[in-house]
């Protein structure tokens, strides 16, 4: 699906401002407590018998200790002696989120749970109902504000990531607005690891090639790019220059996917680890597929990271398909775009587009592969001995070797 690029389209990112600090000192306030811990050095941290003896959020003087997200509390407490402690309170984050969610949904059927905090709103078709939408923003940042006690970002966007970016700028309790006609004077002076899906290790390997900002590597020539990242190059070229065609997906579209998923008793950075799940899940969901003789057009991944953020993304298949390897081939350049490191609490895949009809195209000099009985007599051996019996040796060999390429036999 091509999305035409210009203001009709109307996107909202909403994203709460510091949210497990804010939700936490809203309950410690409805509990009698005497202090609002965001006007104190306070944190909030996981639990040091546990996995989670690290900081998970901050308040704003905290940070200037110089105290970051992930570190433990050890070292934080070190930076400020002061520093007060609070334990992470997920069923009252829960909470909190729903109300969040529930009172943006009056607004539009159109919404996508992006993460406990954050979310994307279609309101393109909203025209006829509110004439100017960001006023609307501004009264839903007040009123999230009187009716819950906690403050948001709010981007304004023509696409989600142009909406993201808007609601990064000048926190807290802000609306921002990022337009296509906006992206040069807005978007290109921001340093290049401010750009959305640029971790650490891509930002480090772009300033080496001395492209430190956004707008260094939207003016970068691609064939250049290419070179040094491969099939990623393409998705950092558009998103410098705010190109993003990816649709809301709203709740009422997650019963048209199949998904599997998985929770680590410990956070995982292994990468292996990581890829050997994504392929295990790959082979669960692409077998499901074949069962019930549908093709896929969309691939996806969903992450959770330690601190409980939940990301997700998706590509569109250049055609459909219900072969491992090709699914497989998706998710390793998603989980590559995507992934900087940071400790992953669990994590998924998903597809989704269902069609009845494979289109793939053969070229006159491509040899056509048996594929499709590979993966049959693959899914015969995992129904009697197991789902993760066997797999394609040719996959597990290439997702060792490759960071950004494809998977060839």
């Amino acid at each position: 699906m091509v999305i035409d690029m210009n203001k009709s389209r109307i996107i909202f990112h909403i994203d709460v401002n510091n949210a497990f600090l804010s939700w936490s000192a809203i309950k410690l306030l409805e509990e009698g407590y005497k202090t609002d811990i965001r006007t104190i050095p306070s944190i909030i941290g996981g639990d040091e018998l546990k996995r989670h003896g690290i900081v998970l959020a901050k308040s704003t003087i905290a940070k200037k200790y110089g105290i970051k997200t992930a570190e433990t509390l050890y070292s934080a407490r070190s930076k400020c002696p002061g520093l007060k402690v609070f334990p992470a309170e997920y069923e009252y984050y829960k909470i909190k989120s729903n109300q969040l969610f529930t009172y943006l949904s009056q607004f539009t059927p159109d919404m996508e749970v992006f993460s406990i905090d954050e979310c994307f709103l279609d309101l393109t078709n909203t025209s006829y109902l509110y004439k100017d939408l960001v006023s609307l923003a501004y009264k839903m940042k007040d009123e999230i504000y009187k009716l819950y006690g906690f403050t948001v970002n709010i981007g304004v966007g023509n696409n989600k990531l142009c909406a993201k970016m808007a609601s990064d700028f000048e926190k807290p309790n802000k609306v921002h607005t990022l337009y296509k006609d906006e992206i040069k004077a807005k978007m290109w002076k921001l340093d290049v690891e401010e750009l959305f899906m640029v971790g650490k290790q891509t930002s480090k390997k772009l300033r080496k090639l001395n492209i430190n900002t956004i707008g260094d590597l939207a003016n970068c020539d691609l064939s250049f790019l290419k070179k040094h990242f491969k099939n990623y190059a393409v998705t950092l070229w558009e998103y410098a220059n705010g190109i993003d065609e990816s649709r809301v997906i709203s709740n009422s579209d997650t019963n048209k996917c199949i998904s599997t998923s998985e929770t680590f008793e410990i956070d995982v950075d292994d990468i292996e680890r990581l890829k050997k799940t994504l392929l295990l899940q790959t082979q669960k969901i692409s077998k499901t597929l074949r069962e019930q003789r549908m093709y896929a057009n969309t691939v996806g991944i969903i992450i959770k990271t330690f601190d409980f953020k939940k990301y997700s993304r998706q590509i569109h298949l250049d055609s459909s398909t219900d072969s491992t390897k090709d699914i497989y081939n998706s998710v390793l350049k998603l989980f590559d775009m995507f992934w900087d490191g940071t400790k992953i609490r669990s994590i998924g895949v998903r597809i989704s587009n269902f069609t009845n009809i494979c289109n793939k195209q053969i070229s006159l000099f491509e040899e056509e592969k048996p594929v499709d009985m590979i993966d049959k007599v693959l899914d015969e051996i995992n129904d009697k001995y197991g789902n993760s019996s066997i797999t394609l040796a040719s996959v597990m060999k290439e997702s060792k070797k490759n960071k950004w390429g494809d998977i060839n036999e």
